[in-house]
């Protein structure tokens, strides 16, 4: 599964600092506006220990993780919904995302300017909220022009949808977000929302504050305001010093890495802890292959059935799906080998009802 996350913000808020930390990239990091022009693409690896444990006991001839693609979004302003800046080239980007990673900045430096001439990250919000907010309504307006000439024919769906698209548009118009009611919504309003007309302000996000060293931990008067802003949200909030993670990016062993860590008070780095949050705001979980030949990480989505996940390694194995081989994770680290599970008759079978739970090893059998 290709999940990209679009790490979005205002200019100067630390958005290329954190992209170049996640993917070692070569994005400019520059003390201006719009020194990300285009969109950069990174490809970072999602850190799982279980891989490394399952690739201690196998000892395979190689080792896949599974990855997140990560895009830098060049910086918004206010008139982006109009064309201002690169406005325009900002909302294509975004529009094509499956979460966006809302970076803000959360730290005093007189030497770093900020675009409006003070540091706000409640105001920074608002200002890319309410851009996308009238981008959404045109979406909206266009729609319900369409949907509204063919419920009048009779189309009792395009009916269903105007009642859908009233409640958006009533909600876009007081300056809130959609993902604020998308919960709300019935599947096929959901699909609508998300998947058809791809609402900017429906999609899941993930806000980072960006903090100084001391605040990582204990946040501060700029994170505490924030926070309070986006309660209604139910949106998951995180502080990262990206500062602190260009220099962990810096290092060149796993070992120098950790004393830093260490000597930073830092159980672990912060952009472990943003990749394992965009995969909790996108309802995924992880589950294994393990052979002699390979011990592979794969994605799927929280919930998905047997030949769902076989259809991530081939589409030919959910096709032709005919049952899987699973072995829980305690299990196999308990026992150390698929033949002592099989053994202790702890590996099941499972059909085609079978709902995939995070950590499963497993084996399909298929027949196209």
């Amino acid at each position: 599964m290709a999940l990209q996350c679009g790490i979005v913000g205002l200019p100067n808020v630390g958005k290329s600092t954190l992209f170049n930390a996640l993917t070692n990239g070569k994005a400019l990091a520059a003390n201006y506006p719009f020194a990300t022009k285009d969109p950069n693409v990174g490809i970072i690896i999602v850190p799982d220990a279980r891989l490394d444990k399952l690739t201690e006991i196998v000892e395979p001839q190689k080792t896949q993780p599974t990855t997140v693609e990560i895009v830098d979004i060049a910086g918004l302003i206010k008139g982006a919904s109009k064309g201002e800046g690169l406005g325009n080239q900002f909302l294509a980007n975004i529009r094509e995302v499956d979460a966006i990673v809302h970076v803000v900045r959360c730290f005093d430096d007189d030497n770093v300017v900020h675009v409006d001439g003070s540091v706000n990250p409640v105001r920074d919000k608002e200002i890319i909220d309410l851009e996308l907010s009238f981008k959404d309504l045109e979406t909206v307006d266009k729609r319900i022009d369409k949907s509204a000439r063919a419920a009048r024919a009779g189309n009792k769906e395009e009916a269903r949808a105007l009642e859908t698209l009233t409640i958006v548009k009533a909600h876009l118009e007081t300056g809130r977000v959609v993902r604020e009611i998308l919960s709300e919504m019935d599947e096929e309003a959901k699909f609508l929302i998300s998947k058809e007309l791809t609402l900017l302000t429906a999609k899941p996000v993930l806000y980072v504050c960006n903090v100084d060293e001391g605040s990582i931990e204990t946040g501060n008067a700029h994170t505490e305001a924030f926070r309070k802003s986006v309660a209604a949200e139910n949106a998951e909030v995180i502080n990262i010093c990206a500062g602190i993670e260009a220099q962990i990016a810096e290092l060149d062993t796993k070992e120098e890495r950790l004393e830093f860590l260490e000597m930073m008070g830092l159980g672990e780095p912060g952009v472990n802890r943003l990749i394992h949050s965009a995969y909790k705001l996108l309802n995924l979980i992880t589950y294994f292959t393990a052979g002699v030949k390979e011990v592979r990480a794969w994605t799927v989505r929280r919930g998905a059935k047997a030949p769902e996940a076989a259809g991530v390694i081939h589409s030919d194995f959910e096709k032709g799906f005919i049952r899987a081989e699973v072995i829980k994770y305690n299990d196999f680290i308990t026992l150390g080998s698929e033949a002592k599970v099989k053994e202790a008759g702890k590996m099941s079978v499972e059909g085609k009802d079978y709902v995939v739970t995070d950590g499963d090893l497993m084996h399909f059998r298929f027949n196209v």
